[in-house]
């Protein structure tokens, strides 16, 4: 993976420490461990970030960095990781998560027709929690261990490929002399 490219994309660790949300954090968001980009740091982000955005639970990007202060990756691509579940794609993900946890326990899924109200929200979650729960855990696992690899594996075919083109160059450049 091109750190110039993942580089392009993150938010600036200085904005990031002096976000008002993080300082609860204090001089733990000080570590350099937080800011590297490398191989560990960048597929530990992943698995981090991709976990946290299965949790339904509010406030993900503190819980995202929890986990990158506690798992030392880094830290902004964690955070911005847990944005794959926002607004628009936490329907559909939290439908497939309990659709999931039904299938796993045997339960029959059940009909509903949504209504924006809390009433309505916490009467069905009353009736689908242990699906929907398992679900949720289950990708979670599922995305975090799958984002971490392909991240590690593609980083290494990068590095690798790399390593093959320097070779061929100075191959070359030897023969030509």
């Amino acid at each position: 993976m091109p750190r110039k490219i993942i580089k392009r994309f993150l938010p600036d660790h200085e904005a990031i420490k002096q976000h008002k949300h993080l300082q609860i954090f204090g001089t733990l968001l000080h570590d350099p461990n937080l800011w590297h980009l490398n191989r560990r740091s960048v597929s530990s982000a992943f698995a981090v970030g991709l976990f946290v955005a299965w949790m339904p639970i509010p406030f993900q990007m503190l819980m995202a960095a929890a986990g990158a202060i506690v798992f030392r990756t880094n830290l902004p691509l964690a955070v911005v990781l847990c944005w794959t579940s926002n607004p628009v794609t936490i329907p559909p993900l939290f439908y497939f998560a309990y659709k999931l946890g039904a299938l796993i326990l045997n339960i029959p899924p059940g009909e509903f027709t949504f209504e924006p109200s809390w009433e309505w929200l916490m009467g069905e979650m009353l009736v689908i929690w242990k699906p929907f729960l398992l679900g949720c855990g289950v990708m979670a696992a599922l995305s975090s261990m799958g984002g971490y690899v392909s991240v590690n594996w593609s980083w290494r075919w990068y590095q690798k490929r790399q390593w093959r083109k320097r070779q061929k160059i100075r191959i070359n450049s030897l023969n030509n002399k």
